[in-house]
Protein backbone atom coordinates (compact mmCIF):
# COMPACT_ATOMS: atom_id res chain seq x y z
CA UNK A 1 0.00 0.00 0.00
CA UNK A 2 2.73 2.20 0.40
CA UNK A 3 2.91 5.06 -2.04
CA UNK A 4 6.44 6.74 -1.03
CA UNK A 5 9.52 6.00 1.28
CA UNK A 6 11.04 8.58 3.04
CA UNK A 7 15.07 7.32 3.09
CA UNK A 8 17.68 8.73 5.53
CA UNK A 9 19.81 11.45 3.48
CA UNK A 10 17.68 11.32 0.50
CA UNK A 11 14.31 12.70 1.48
CA UNK A 12 11.09 11.35 -0.24
CA UNK A 13 11.13 8.73 -3.29
CA UNK A 14 7.53 8.55 -4.19
CA UNK A 15 6.37 5.81 -6.32
CA UNK A 16 3.81 7.86 -8.20
CA UNK A 17 5.95 8.16 -11.61
CA UNK A 18 8.21 10.83 -10.30
CA UNK A 19 11.36 8.61 -9.45
CA UNK A 20 13.98 9.96 -7.31
CA UNK A 21 12.47 13.52 -6.11
CA UNK A 22 13.32 14.68 -2.67
CA UNK A 23 11.70 16.63 -0.30
CA UNK A 24 13.44 18.03 2.25
CA UNK A 25 11.05 17.43 5.40
CA UNK A 26 11.46 20.12 8.28
CA UNK A 27 12.74 18.78 11.46
CA UNK A 28 8.97 17.22 13.25
CA UNK A 29 7.90 16.09 9.38
CA UNK A 30 11.23 14.10 9.48
CA UNK A 31 9.90 12.14 12.87
CA UNK A 32 7.03 12.17 11.45
CA UNK A 33 8.20 9.80 8.29
CA UNK A 34 8.91 6.22 8.66
CA UNK A 35 12.33 5.72 8.24
CA UNK A 36 13.85 3.97 5.32
CA UNK A 37 17.36 3.65 4.77
CA UNK A 38 19.53 1.79 1.68
CA UNK A 39 22.04 -0.87 2.15
CA UNK A 40 23.47 -0.71 -1.16
CA UNK A 41 23.67 1.96 -3.29
CA UNK A 42 20.92 3.22 -5.75
CA UNK A 43 21.02 1.23 -8.80
CA UNK A 44 19.60 1.61 -12.82
CA UNK A 45 15.89 0.73 -14.18
CA UNK A 46 14.78 -1.85 -16.63
CA UNK A 47 12.31 -1.45 -19.47
CA UNK A 48 8.64 -1.20 -17.76
CA UNK A 49 7.86 -3.58 -21.00
CA UNK A 50 9.77 -5.98 -19.88
CA UNK A 51 8.66 -5.99 -16.50
CA UNK A 52 5.21 -6.13 -17.85
CA UNK A 53 6.14 -9.15 -19.77
CA UNK A 54 7.80 -11.25 -16.78
CA UNK A 55 4.92 -10.08 -14.05
CA UNK A 56 2.20 -11.58 -17.03
CA UNK A 57 4.20 -14.75 -16.97
CA UNK A 58 4.38 -15.09 -13.47
CA UNK A 59 1.24 -14.96 -12.81
CA UNK A 60 -0.27 -17.06 -15.70
CA UNK A 61 -2.34 -19.57 -15.22
CA UNK A 62 -1.38 -23.25 -15.62
CA UNK A 63 -2.16 -24.71 -18.45
CA UNK A 64 -3.03 -28.03 -19.60
CA UNK A 65 0.96 -28.35 -20.68
CA UNK A 66 1.66 -26.62 -17.89
CA UNK A 67 1.22 -28.41 -14.46
CA UNK A 68 0.41 -26.86 -10.98
CA UNK A 69 3.15 -25.11 -9.55
CA UNK A 70 5.05 -27.40 -7.05
CA UNK A 71 4.32 -26.76 -3.36
CA UNK A 72 6.82 -26.43 -0.44
CA UNK A 73 10.15 -28.35 -0.34
CA UNK A 74 10.79 -30.70 1.95
CA UNK A 75 10.01 -30.38 4.87
CA UNK A 76 6.29 -28.72 3.82
CA UNK A 77 5.95 -25.38 4.97
CA UNK A 78 2.47 -25.32 6.24
CA UNK A 79 0.31 -22.35 4.73
CA UNK A 80 -0.48 -20.60 7.97
CA UNK A 81 3.61 -19.52 7.84
CA UNK A 82 2.87 -17.61 4.80
CA UNK A 83 0.03 -15.34 6.56
CA UNK A 84 1.75 -15.51 9.47
CA UNK A 85 4.69 -13.53 7.45
CA UNK A 86 2.30 -11.11 6.13
CA UNK A 87 1.30 -10.34 9.91
CA UNK A 88 5.10 -10.05 11.01
CA UNK A 89 5.51 -7.52 7.76
CA UNK A 90 2.51 -5.01 9.33
CA UNK A 91 4.29 -5.27 12.84
CA UNK A 92 7.59 -4.06 11.02
CA UNK A 93 6.50 -1.27 9.30
CA UNK A 94 3.75 0.15 11.61
CA UNK A 95 3.31 3.84 11.84
CA UNK A 96 2.20 3.74 15.15
CA UNK A 97 2.09 7.67 15.05
CA UNK A 98 0.01 7.83 12.23
CA UNK A 99 -3.26 9.67 14.96
CA UNK A 100 -0.98 11.48 17.07
CA UNK A 101 -0.85 15.05 16.99
CA UNK A 102 1.23 17.90 18.64
CA UNK A 103 2.66 17.51 21.72
CA UNK A 104 0.54 14.16 22.41
CA UNK A 105 3.65 11.91 21.27
CA UNK A 106 7.06 13.06 22.64
CA UNK A 107 9.98 12.92 20.29
CA UNK A 108 11.44 9.70 21.19
CA UNK A 109 7.97 8.01 20.62
CA UNK A 110 7.76 9.70 17.32
CA UNK A 111 11.11 7.75 16.44
CA UNK A 112 10.19 5.03 18.31
CA UNK A 113 6.56 4.45 16.78
CA UNK A 114 7.87 4.81 13.09
CA UNK A 115 10.71 2.64 13.04
CA UNK A 116 11.11 -1.18 12.54
CA UNK A 117 10.73 -3.34 15.68
CA UNK A 118 9.21 -6.71 16.35
CA UNK A 119 7.37 -5.69 19.17
CA UNK A 120 4.15 -6.19 18.60
CA UNK A 121 2.74 -2.68 18.29
CA UNK A 122 0.43 -3.74 15.50
CA UNK A 123 -1.18 -5.60 18.45
CA UNK A 124 -0.97 -3.25 21.05
CA UNK A 125 -0.87 0.42 19.60
CA UNK A 126 -0.17 2.32 21.65
CA UNK A 127 -1.13 0.83 25.07
CA UNK A 128 -4.30 0.77 27.08
CA UNK A 129 -3.00 4.13 28.49
CA UNK A 130 -3.28 5.96 25.32
CA UNK A 131 -6.04 8.43 25.22
CA UNK A 132 -7.03 7.24 21.54
CA UNK A 133 -5.64 3.18 21.77
CA UNK A 134 -7.34 2.48 24.63
CA UNK A 135 -10.58 1.61 22.48
CA UNK A 136 -8.52 -1.66 21.51
CA UNK A 137 -8.77 -2.75 24.93
CA UNK A 138 -11.97 -4.71 27.46
CA UNK A 139 -13.31 -2.09 30.18
CA UNK A 140 -10.62 -3.74 32.09
CA UNK A 141 -7.87 -2.10 30.20
CA UNK A 142 -5.89 -5.35 30.76
CA UNK A 143 -7.55 -7.37 27.99
CA UNK A 144 -8.01 -6.84 24.06
CA UNK A 145 -11.23 -6.85 22.43
CA UNK A 146 -12.75 -9.53 20.74
CA UNK A 147 -15.57 -9.71 18.46
CA UNK A 148 -18.47 -11.96 17.53
CA UNK A 149 -19.25 -13.75 14.18
CA UNK A 150 -22.46 -13.56 12.20
CA UNK A 151 -24.56 -16.57 12.48
CA UNK A 152 -25.74 -17.85 9.22
CA UNK A 153 -28.40 -20.41 8.39
CA UNK A 154 -26.56 -24.27 8.92
CA UNK A 155 -25.91 -27.08 11.21
CA UNK A 156 -23.47 -25.73 13.63
CA UNK A 157 -23.41 -22.31 12.03
CA UNK A 158 -26.55 -20.11 13.23
CA UNK A 159 -25.03 -19.13 16.28
CA UNK A 160 -22.88 -15.94 17.01
CA UNK A 161 -19.05 -17.43 17.94
CA UNK A 162 -17.42 -14.78 20.78
CA UNK A 163 -13.59 -14.76 19.74
CA UNK A 164 -13.82 -15.84 16.39
CA UNK A 165 -14.04 -12.33 14.17
CA UNK A 166 -11.87 -9.11 15.07
CA UNK A 167 -13.81 -6.22 17.42
CA UNK A 168 -15.69 -4.17 14.44
CA UNK A 169 -16.75 -0.76 15.33
CA UNK A 170 -19.90 -1.16 14.68
CA UNK A 171 -21.35 2.28 14.51
CA UNK A 172 -21.63 5.01 11.83
CA UNK A 173 -23.65 5.92 9.65
CA UNK A 174 -22.60 2.99 6.58
CA UNK A 175 -22.41 -0.55 6.48
CA UNK A 176 -18.47 0.18 5.68
CA UNK A 177 -17.92 2.25 8.23
CA UNK A 178 -19.51 0.02 10.76
CA UNK A 179 -17.96 -3.36 9.34
CA UNK A 180 -14.51 -1.63 10.01
CA UNK A 181 -11.87 -3.49 12.55
CA UNK A 182 -11.16 -2.06 15.68
CA UNK A 183 -7.56 -2.81 15.74
CA UNK A 184 -4.32 -0.63 15.70
CA UNK A 185 -3.35 -1.98 11.91
CA UNK A 186 -6.19 -2.06 9.50
CA UNK A 187 -4.29 -4.21 7.02
CA UNK A 188 -4.23 -7.16 9.62
CA UNK A 189 -8.08 -7.05 8.46
CA UNK A 190 -6.44 -7.56 4.43
CA UNK A 191 -7.38 -10.99 4.31
CA UNK A 192 -9.08 -13.29 6.14
CA UNK A 193 -6.15 -15.68 7.24
CA UNK A 194 -4.41 -12.81 8.56
CA UNK A 195 -7.53 -11.02 10.22
CA UNK A 196 -7.51 -15.01 12.00
CA UNK A 197 -4.04 -14.49 12.76
CA UNK A 198 -4.72 -11.14 14.37
CA UNK A 199 -7.33 -12.70 16.57
CA UNK A 200 -5.05 -15.54 17.81
CA UNK A 201 -2.76 -13.22 19.00
CA UNK A 202 -5.31 -11.50 20.76
CA UNK A 203 -6.22 -14.43 22.33
CA UNK A 204 -2.60 -15.27 23.55
CA UNK A 205 -2.53 -12.02 25.31
CA UNK A 206 -5.87 -12.57 27.02
CA UNK A 207 -5.20 -16.07 28.09
CA UNK A 208 -1.29 -14.83 29.30
CA UNK A 209 -3.46 -12.18 31.26
CA UNK A 210 -5.41 -14.87 32.89
CA UNK A 211 -2.15 -16.77 33.16
CA UNK A 212 -0.43 -13.93 35.66
CA UNK A 213 -3.50 -12.96 37.06
CA UNK A 214 -3.89 -16.43 38.52
CA UNK A 215 -0.57 -16.27 39.94
CA UNK A 216 -0.67 -13.47 41.70
CA UNK A 217 0.77 -10.28 39.29
CA UNK A 218 -0.86 -7.11 40.62
CA UNK A 219 -2.99 -5.29 38.49
CA UNK A 220 -0.94 -2.53 38.30
CA UNK A 221 1.29 -4.23 36.20
CA UNK A 222 -0.69 -7.16 35.11
CA UNK A 223 -0.60 -5.66 31.30
CA UNK A 224 3.02 -4.71 31.04
CA UNK A 225 3.99 -7.99 32.23
CA UNK A 226 1.48 -9.62 30.05
CA UNK A 227 3.06 -8.00 26.79
CA UNK A 228 6.35 -8.55 27.88
CA UNK A 229 5.81 -12.07 28.13
CA UNK A 230 3.97 -12.42 24.55
CA UNK A 231 6.41 -10.48 23.08
CA UNK A 232 9.32 -12.65 24.31
CA UNK A 233 7.83 -15.56 22.88
CA UNK A 234 6.74 -14.15 19.63
CA UNK A 235 10.19 -13.44 19.24
CA UNK A 236 11.33 -16.61 19.98
CA UNK A 237 8.86 -18.17 17.79
CA UNK A 238 9.92 -15.81 14.83
CA UNK A 239 13.55 -16.31 15.38
CA UNK A 240 13.46 -20.50 16.19
CA UNK A 241 10.52 -21.60 14.18
CA UNK A 242 9.38 -19.01 11.36
CA UNK A 243 12.65 -17.77 10.31
CA UNK A 244 14.21 -21.50 9.30
CA UNK A 245 11.80 -22.00 7.58
CA UNK A 246 12.14 -19.59 5.00
CA UNK A 247 15.94 -19.23 4.80
CA UNK A 248 18.75 -21.24 5.53
CA UNK A 249 19.37 -22.34 8.70
CA UNK A 250 23.11 -21.61 8.39
CA UNK A 251 22.43 -18.19 7.64
CA UNK A 252 19.74 -17.99 10.40
CA UNK A 253 22.31 -19.55 12.68
CA UNK A 254 25.08 -17.55 11.98
CA UNK A 255 23.37 -14.24 11.99
CA UNK A 256 21.84 -14.76 15.78
CA UNK A 257 24.89 -16.10 16.92
CA UNK A 258 27.82 -14.31 15.65
CA UNK A 259 25.51 -10.67 14.78
CA UNK A 260 25.31 -9.06 11.55
CA UNK A 261 27.74 -8.14 8.95
CA UNK A 262 25.87 -6.00 6.78
CA UNK A 263 23.25 -3.80 7.97
CA UNK A 264 23.45 -1.75 10.79
CA UNK A 265 26.23 -3.04 12.09
CA UNK A 266 27.75 -2.23 15.66
CA UNK A 267 30.65 0.84 15.86
CA UNK A 268 33.38 -2.03 16.07
CA UNK A 269 32.01 -4.56 14.08
CA UNK A 270 33.55 -6.94 11.30
CA UNK A 271 31.77 -5.53 8.61
CA UNK A 272 34.19 -3.45 6.59
CA UNK A 273 33.86 0.31 5.74
CA UNK A 274 31.18 0.72 2.84
CA UNK A 275 28.46 -0.47 5.54
CA UNK A 276 26.02 1.76 8.14
CA UNK A 277 27.39 1.43 11.76
CA UNK A 278 25.14 1.90 14.61
CA UNK A 279 25.66 3.60 18.18
CA UNK A 280 24.27 1.60 20.59
CA UNK A 281 20.88 2.71 21.32
CA UNK A 282 20.27 3.99 17.34
CA UNK A 283 16.76 3.80 16.32
CA UNK A 284 16.65 1.17 13.54
CA UNK A 285 16.25 1.90 10.25
CA UNK A 286 14.40 -0.76 7.45
CA UNK A 287 16.44 -1.24 4.36
CA UNK A 288 14.43 -0.42 1.55
CA UNK A 289 15.84 -3.53 -0.35
CA UNK A 290 14.11 -5.71 2.44
CA UNK A 291 10.72 -3.42 2.27
CA UNK A 292 10.57 -3.46 -1.76
CA UNK A 293 12.34 -6.81 -2.80
CA UNK A 294 13.78 -9.39 -0.56
CA UNK A 295 10.84 -9.74 2.05
CA UNK A 296 7.72 -9.66 -0.63
CA UNK A 297 9.17 -13.19 -0.55
CA UNK A 298 5.80 -14.21 1.07
CA UNK A 299 3.86 -13.34 -2.61
CA UNK A 300 5.02 -16.03 -3.72
CA UNK A 301 3.79 -18.63 -1.37
CA UNK A 302 0.08 -18.07 -1.10
CA UNK A 303 -2.17 -21.16 -2.67
CA UNK A 304 -4.75 -20.03 -5.24
CA UNK A 305 -7.32 -21.91 -2.82
CA UNK A 306 -7.28 -23.67 0.75
CA UNK A 307 -9.06 -26.47 2.84
CA UNK A 308 -10.26 -23.66 5.06
CA UNK A 309 -13.02 -25.55 7.55
CA UNK A 310 -15.42 -28.38 7.35
CA UNK A 311 -17.81 -25.75 4.90
CA UNK A 312 -15.16 -24.85 2.53
CA UNK A 313 -13.09 -27.92 2.70
CA UNK A 314 -11.14 -29.25 -0.36
CA UNK A 315 -10.51 -26.09 -2.65
CA UNK A 316 -13.69 -24.13 -1.16
CA UNK A 317 -11.69 -21.73 0.51
CA UNK A 318 -10.80 -19.80 -3.06
CA UNK A 319 -8.33 -16.66 -1.99
CA UNK A 320 -10.59 -14.15 -3.58
CA UNK A 321 -12.91 -15.06 -0.79
CA UNK A 322 -10.79 -14.55 1.60
CA UNK A 323 -10.29 -11.04 0.61
CA UNK A 324 -14.12 -10.73 0.65
CA UNK A 325 -14.52 -12.41 3.84
CA UNK A 326 -12.50 -9.34 5.14
CA UNK A 327 -13.48 -6.10 6.16
CA UNK A 328 -10.26 -4.12 4.27
CA UNK A 329 -10.44 -5.81 1.42
CA UNK A 330 -14.22 -7.05 0.76
CA UNK A 331 -17.62 -6.33 1.76
CA UNK A 332 -18.48 -10.38 3.24
CA UNK A 333 -20.49 -10.95 0.29
CA UNK A 334 -19.58 -12.95 -1.95
CA UNK A 335 -22.21 -12.25 -4.62
CA UNK A 336 -21.43 -8.12 -4.63
CA UNK A 337 -18.04 -8.13 -3.69
CA UNK A 338 -17.64 -4.31 -4.17
CA UNK A 339 -15.51 -2.45 -1.45
CA UNK A 340 -16.47 0.55 -3.27
CA UNK A 341 -19.83 0.84 -2.30
CA UNK A 342 -20.04 2.03 1.35
CA UNK A 343 -23.79 -0.13 1.47
CA UNK A 344 -22.72 -3.81 -0.32
CA UNK A 345 -22.30 -6.57 2.09
CA UNK A 346 -24.98 -8.97 3.45
CA UNK A 347 -23.00 -8.83 7.09
CA UNK A 348 -21.15 -6.25 9.54
CA UNK A 349 -19.49 -8.90 10.66
CA UNK A 350 -17.82 -12.31 9.44
CA UNK A 351 -20.11 -14.83 9.06
CA UNK A 352 -19.86 -18.13 11.49
CA UNK A 353 -19.26 -20.89 8.57
CA UNK A 354 -15.85 -18.53 7.54
CA UNK A 355 -14.17 -18.66 10.89
CA UNK A 356 -11.00 -20.83 10.71
CA UNK A 357 -9.70 -24.43 11.31
CA UNK A 358 -6.59 -23.55 12.22
CA UNK A 359 -5.90 -27.99 12.15
CA UNK A 360 -5.93 -27.04 8.18
CA UNK A 361 -3.18 -24.25 8.34
CA UNK A 362 -0.37 -25.57 10.40
CA UNK A 363 1.01 -29.48 11.13
CA UNK A 364 -0.08 -29.43 15.06
CA UNK A 365 0.15 -33.39 14.71
CA UNK A 366 3.32 -33.59 13.11
CA UNK A 367 4.60 -31.01 15.52
CA UNK A 368 2.82 -31.92 18.53
CA UNK A 369 2.25 -35.48 18.87
CA UNK A 370 -1.82 -35.15 19.05
CA UNK A 371 -3.20 -37.26 16.76
CA UNK A 372 -6.12 -35.24 17.80
CA UNK A 373 -5.54 -32.42 15.94
CA UNK A 374 -5.05 -33.68 12.69
CA UNK A 375 -6.23 -32.23 10.27
CA UNK A 376 -9.12 -34.44 7.85
CA UNK A 377 -6.93 -34.38 4.65
CA UNK A 378 -4.21 -32.75 6.04
CA UNK A 379 -2.89 -29.57 6.52
CA UNK A 380 -2.49 -27.19 3.45
CA UNK A 381 1.23 -26.76 2.76
CA UNK A 382 2.30 -23.51 1.32
CA UNK A 383 3.71 -22.87 -2.14
CA UNK A 384 7.25 -22.89 -2.49
CA UNK A 385 9.64 -19.55 -2.77
CA UNK A 386 10.09 -19.50 -5.85
CA UNK A 387 9.38 -16.85 -9.35
CA UNK A 388 5.89 -18.22 -9.60
CA UNK A 389 2.77 -16.44 -8.35
CA UNK A 390 -0.50 -17.60 -8.64
CA UNK A 391 -2.97 -16.39 -10.95
CA UNK A 392 -5.31 -15.09 -8.37
CA UNK A 393 -2.81 -12.27 -7.30
CA UNK A 394 -2.57 -10.90 -11.35
CA UNK A 395 -5.79 -9.26 -10.44
CA UNK A 396 -5.72 -8.17 -6.92
CA UNK A 397 -8.56 -6.28 -5.07
CA UNK A 398 -8.04 -2.57 -5.24
CA UNK A 399 -8.80 -2.23 -1.30
CA UNK A 400 -5.96 -4.04 -0.34
CA UNK A 401 -3.27 -1.34 -1.67
CA UNK A 402 -5.92 1.66 -0.62
CA UNK A 403 -7.81 2.36 -4.35
CA UNK A 404 -11.18 3.11 -4.95
CA UNK A 405 -12.60 5.39 -7.15
CA UNK A 406 -11.67 4.87 -11.48
CA UNK A 407 -10.80 1.63 -11.78
CA UNK A 408 -6.85 1.42 -12.31
CA UNK A 409 -5.48 0.14 -15.95
CA UNK A 410 -5.53 -4.14 -15.33
CA UNK A 411 -1.54 -4.77 -15.30
CA UNK A 412 -1.59 -2.03 -12.33
CA UNK A 413 -3.51 -4.75 -10.15
CA UNK A 414 -0.95 -7.47 -10.70
CA UNK A 415 1.21 -7.86 -7.36
CA UNK A 416 4.22 -8.71 -9.44
CA UNK A 417 3.83 -5.50 -11.90
CA UNK A 418 3.69 -3.74 -9.01
CA UNK A 419 6.56 -5.25 -7.14
CA UNK A 420 8.47 -4.75 -10.11
CA UNK A 421 8.07 -0.93 -10.96
CA UNK A 422 8.29 -0.09 -7.57
CA UNK A 423 11.59 -0.76 -7.16
CA UNK A 424 12.15 1.18 -10.77
CA UNK A 425 10.86 3.96 -8.87
CA UNK A 426 12.92 4.29 -5.80
CA UNK A 427 15.97 3.36 -8.07
CA UNK A 428 16.40 -0.16 -6.34
CA UNK A 429 20.04 -2.24 -7.04
CA UNK A 430 19.76 -5.05 -9.08
CA UNK A 431 20.29 -8.51 -7.69
CA UNK A 432 23.80 -8.37 -9.47
CA UNK A 433 24.74 -5.05 -7.83
CA UNK A 434 23.66 -6.22 -4.12
CA UNK A 435 25.58 -9.46 -4.76
CA UNK A 436 28.38 -7.78 -5.44
CA UNK A 437 28.22 -5.29 -2.94
CA UNK A 438 27.47 -7.66 -0.15
CA UNK A 439 29.93 -9.97 -1.15
CA UNK A 440 28.66 -12.64 -2.66
CA UNK A 441 29.25 -13.95 -6.10
CA UNK A 442 25.95 -13.35 -8.61
CA UNK A 443 23.89 -15.53 -10.72
CA UNK A 444 25.14 -15.27 -13.62
CA UNK A 445 22.62 -14.88 -16.76
CA UNK A 446 22.21 -18.49 -17.41
CA UNK A 447 21.30 -19.20 -14.19
CA UNK A 448 18.85 -16.09 -13.62
CA UNK A 449 16.87 -17.03 -17.14
CA UNK A 450 14.67 -19.67 -16.12
CA UNK A 451 11.30 -21.06 -18.41
CA UNK A 452 9.09 -18.15 -16.63
CA UNK A 453 11.75 -15.67 -18.74
CA UNK A 454 13.01 -17.35 -21.52
CA UNK A 455 9.14 -17.85 -22.89
CA UNK A 456 8.32 -13.92 -22.95
CA UNK A 457 11.50 -12.20 -23.69
CA UNK A 458 12.68 -12.03 -26.47
CA UNK A 459 17.06 -12.20 -26.86
CA UNK A 460 17.73 -8.60 -26.35
CA UNK A 461 15.51 -8.38 -23.45
CA UNK A 462 16.69 -11.55 -21.95
CA UNK A 463 20.34 -10.13 -22.23
CA UNK A 464 18.89 -7.09 -20.72
CA UNK A 465 17.10 -8.82 -17.83
CA UNK A 466 20.00 -11.77 -17.39
CA UNK A 467 22.27 -8.82 -16.18
CA UNK A 468 20.59 -6.20 -14.33
CA UNK A 469 17.89 -8.85 -12.82
CA UNK A 470 15.29 -6.79 -10.32
CA UNK A 471 16.04 -7.42 -7.09
CA UNK A 472 12.87 -9.41 -5.69
CA UNK A 473 12.72 -11.86 -8.97
CA UNK A 474 16.52 -12.21 -8.22
CA UNK A 475 15.71 -13.33 -4.61
CA UNK A 476 13.18 -15.44 -6.29
CA UNK A 477 15.35 -16.88 -8.26
CA UNK A 478 18.13 -17.57 -5.56
CA UNK A 479 15.57 -19.29 -3.50
CA UNK A 480 13.92 -21.37 -6.33
CA UNK A 481 17.92 -22.88 -7.10
CA UNK A 482 18.25 -23.39 -3.62
CA UNK A 483 15.12 -25.50 -3.10
CA UNK A 484 12.63 -23.39 -2.09
CA UNK A 485 14.48 -21.39 0.79
CA UNK A 486 16.18 -17.91 0.63
CA UNK A 487 19.83 -18.23 0.57
CA UNK A 488 22.76 -15.65 -0.63
CA UNK A 489 21.57 -11.90 -1.22
CA UNK A 490 18.02 -12.55 0.06
CA UNK A 491 18.83 -14.70 3.34
CA UNK A 492 21.36 -12.69 4.13
CA UNK A 493 18.83 -9.31 4.12
CA UNK A 494 15.99 -10.69 6.05
CA UNK A 495 17.99 -12.28 8.63
CA UNK A 496 19.91 -9.22 9.66
CA UNK A 497 16.94 -7.00 9.23
CA UNK A 498 14.66 -9.53 11.81
CA UNK A 499 18.07 -9.45 14.31
CA UNK A 500 18.27 -5.58 13.85
CA UNK A 501 14.24 -5.39 14.29
CA UNK A 502 14.55 -7.69 17.04
CA UNK A 503 17.37 -5.97 19.31
CA UNK A 504 15.69 -2.56 18.47
CA UNK A 505 12.71 -3.57 20.56
CA UNK A 506 11.73 -1.99 24.14
CA UNK A 507 11.19 -5.46 24.43
CA UNK A 508 14.38 -8.05 23.23
CA UNK A 509 15.18 -11.46 23.56
CA UNK A 510 18.42 -10.27 21.29
CA UNK A 511 19.15 -8.07 24.46
CA UNK A 512 17.93 -10.56 26.72
CA UNK A 513 20.10 -13.65 25.60
CA UNK A 514 19.68 -15.60 28.86
CA UNK A 515 15.87 -15.75 28.48
CA UNK A 516 13.67 -18.87 27.53
CA UNK A 517 10.55 -19.52 26.64
CA UNK A 518 8.36 -20.95 29.43
CA UNK A 519 4.74 -21.37 27.41
CA UNK A 520 6.27 -24.08 25.34
CA UNK A 521 6.64 -28.10 25.94
CA UNK A 522 10.31 -27.60 26.48
CA UNK A 523 12.52 -24.38 28.13
CA UNK A 524 13.99 -23.96 24.22
CA UNK A 525 10.66 -24.65 22.45
CA UNK A 526 8.13 -22.23 20.82
CA UNK A 527 6.52 -22.73 17.76
CA UNK A 528 3.49 -21.19 16.08
CA UNK A 529 1.47 -24.54 16.90
CA UNK A 530 2.53 -23.40 20.43
CA UNK A 531 0.98 -20.28 20.80
CA UNK A 532 -2.46 -21.62 19.20
CA UNK A 533 -2.59 -24.90 21.37
CA UNK A 534 -1.82 -21.80 24.16
CA UNK A 535 -4.53 -19.68 23.01
CA UNK A 536 -7.05 -21.86 22.26
CA UNK A 537 -6.46 -23.35 25.76
CA UNK A 538 -5.68 -26.98 24.31
CA UNK A 539 -8.67 -27.37 23.08
CA UNK A 540 -9.37 -28.96 19.59
CA UNK A 541 -12.90 -27.97 19.40
CA UNK A 542 -11.44 -24.39 19.88
CA UNK A 543 -8.96 -24.58 17.37
CA UNK A 544 -11.62 -25.87 14.84
CA UNK A 545 -14.71 -24.27 16.04
CA UNK A 546 -16.85 -26.03 13.21
CA UNK A 547 -15.88 -29.23 13.71
CA UNK A 548 -15.48 -32.22 10.90
CA UNK A 549 -19.10 -33.51 10.35
CA UNK A 550 -22.20 -31.10 10.82
CA UNK A 551 -23.80 -31.48 13.91
CA UNK A 552 -27.21 -33.66 14.19
CA UNK A 553 -30.15 -31.29 14.43
CA UNK A 554 -32.29 -32.41 17.64
CA UNK A 555 -35.23 -34.98 17.02
CA UNK A 556 -38.78 -33.50 17.42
Amino acid sequence: MRENYYVVGEGILTTDGKSGVCERPSTEASLRKFRFSRLVPKGGTISTTILEKIATAMTAAPSAEQPVQPESADPPVPAGYTYLGQFVDHDLTLDNTARALGEHVTVNELLQGRSPALDLDSLYGRGPGDRDDDRFYAPDKLKLRVGLTAAIDGPGTNVNLNGYDLPRVTQGSTKAERQRALIPDHRNDENLVVAQTHLAFIRFHNRIVDLLADQGVPGTILFDRAKELVVRHYQWMLRTDFLPRIVDKDIVEDVFTNGRKFFEVPAGGQANGQYRHIKSGDTPTMPIEFSVAAYRLGHSMVRAAYDWNRIFSGNRGTLPFLFIFSGTSGNFDPFSPNINDQESGLFERLPTNWAVDWRRMYDFAGETGRDDLAAPQGFNIAQRIDTQVVNPLAKMPEGTFGGNGTPPPAIQLNLAFRNLVRANMVELCSGQEAAKFLGFTPLTPEQVINDVVAGVLNPDEQTEFGNQTPLWFYILREAELNGGRLTGVGGRIVAEVFHRAIEGSRISTVQDPTWRPSLGPDPDTFRMVDLLLFAFENRGDLLAPLGDVAPTPPSA
